[in-house]
């Protein structure tokens, strides 16, 4: 059987198109070797881990990931410009009847898409830092204020009373 361009046999290459393309490994052996699923699943599996340890089985088949990922990263950005493109010719030529409202969604979905509006309403809160060392230090007073009242309650500093 000849090899591909690849220097993989051509069932070599449908077993790493089948994993890149998700398939479980031995499901990937089964298909791309014509194997019964009737066949030992343990002997399957250890076929296909012997060629996913292989460096030419697994660099091709991180290739292939690879390649199927930056196809549907420049799909979406290639759809992402169609609707951009779509919106910018929806505000430039909207017909005068139903223009001004065409117009106006148009932009508004064009600045959703750009983050031009935001939902989120932020707020921060500044203080100096002597207001934060006069918080903390009324903090500290309120505990040490609360510890000493507790140790002079003789019920409390007592400790627990035992019944009989």
């Amino acid at each position: 059987m000849g090899k591909t361009r690849t220097g993989l046999t051509a069932k070599q290459q449908h077993f790493c198109r089948c994993v890149a393309a998700g398939m479980s490994q031995a499901e990937a052996y089964r298909e791309a070797y014509d194997v019964t699923a009737e066949g030992k699943s343990a002997s399957h599996r250890e076929a296909a881990s012997r060629l996913m340890r292989r460096a030419d089985i697994s660099t091709r088949v991180s290739a292939l990931i690879a390649q199927r990922e930056r196809s549907i990263l420049a799909s979406s950005l290639s759809d992402r410009e169609k609707v951009l493109s779509k919106l910018r010719h929806w505000i430039d030529h909207a017909d005068a009847e139903e223009g001004m409202a065409h117009k106006l969604r148009a932009a508004e979905l064009l600045g959703k898409s750009t983050s031009l509006f935001r939902d989120v309403v932020e707020t921060s809160e500044s203080r100096s830092s002597d207001e934060l060392l006069a918080e903390l230090e009324a903090m500290l007073e309120s505990v040490a204020d609360d510890q000493a009242e507790q140790s002079d309650d003789p019920d409390i500093s007592a400790g627990p009373t035992i019944m009989h």
